[in-house]
């Protein structure tokens, strides 16, 4: 999704707490529950992640280092987890691999990366939603497993919800706006999975209250391609008036030569003619088909 980079830029600031806590003091079994490595009490949900032993730390710390590559961060986030298969930090190296791949735009090993992490922690809010996202967005109606796939996107999406407050790992100090905001995104991308399954399954009224509930979530930053698809949720229940209010909203959430706003816009002209309302600014492409798109 556009909005990727803006969870990464906030678990980018948890992870480097993350390290900076665990560089000062290794994680030692002595340490009171429900504190961190340095005695300041920890937020609500789970500790972060911790390292048992230096040479444990130190090679996460090599490690992580290859984030900007997926395929050299795949491999090392493996290696670690071989060397060191008990260790928690094998959590936030196969979740840098997961967006590394994200990033990347490689849905098949973002999902793989996910899958990781739910094998060590099956309530992980960012696995589970990485997981939902993949499914969501590549079933096609042509699969033959589509109930079976899109059912199991809902239950992880669902369960994401579940779990964001008690077991997104928060590191010690964060402040309450990186808090809010991360758990904000979290949220938006799980109704933003279930909007897009109820969409596919054309079930076109509760697809209308995810996308909403969506919005709401991350309301700093909506992402124009749920924007775009409450539009033809809309659309498609003939909101017409309701549906170019959203359509224009995406697309001044969008650029014209990208998918997302030539789709915006095609969907503004084609409700503009259905409304009646003021024609738009000249754009190309315009749909005429007077039937609600379905995608």
């Amino acid at each position: 999704m556009k909005r990727a980079a803006v969870m990464l830029i906030i678990l980018a600031t948890a992870s480097l707490a993350v390290a900076q806590t665990q560089q000062q003091t290794p994680n030692k079994s002595s340490s009171a529950p429900g504190t961190a490595q340095t005695g300041t009490p920890a937020p609500a949900g789970k500790l972060p992640p911790q390292a048992k032993t230096q040479p444990e730390f130190d090679a996460y710390q090599a490690a992580i280092k290859n984030a900007n590559d997926p395929a050299a961060m795949d491999k090392a986030a493996d290696d670690f987890a071989a060397k060191f298969p008990d260790s928690e930090l094998r959590v936030l190296l196969y979740r840098a691999a997961m967006h590394a791949e994200q990033s990347a735009n490689n849905a098949e090993k973002m999902s793989e990366m996910a899958q990781k992490i739910l094998k060590i922690d099956p309530d992980d809010p960012e696995a589970l939603i990485g997981a939902a996202e993949v499914i969501a967005e590549r079933t096609r109606d042509t699969d033959l497993d589509k109930d079976q796939r899109l059912a199991e996107a809902q239950k992880d999406a669902q369960h994401a919800l579940q779990t964001i407050d008690t077991d997104a790992a928060i590191p010690p100090n964060t402040p309450q706006e990186k808090i809010d905001a991360y758990k904000g995104f979290l949220r938006s991308s799980a109704y933003s999975i279930l909007g897009t399954i109820a969409f596919n399954q054309k079930n076109y009224e509760e697809a209308e209250q995810q996308f909403r509930k969506s919005i709401d979530a991350y309301p700093s930053q909506p992402d124009p391609v749920v924007v775009l698809r409450l539009a033809i949720a809309l659309d498609n229940q003939r909101k017409y008036p309701e549906a170019l209010k959203e359509a224009n909203r995406a697309v001044d959430l969008t650029q014209e030569n990208t998918t997302a706003g030539t789709l915006a816009r095609r969907e503004r002209d084609r409700l503009v003619q259905l409304t009646g309302g003021a024609p738009p600014k000249p754009s190309t492409g315009a749909m005429q088909n007077p039937n609600p798109p379905s995608h």
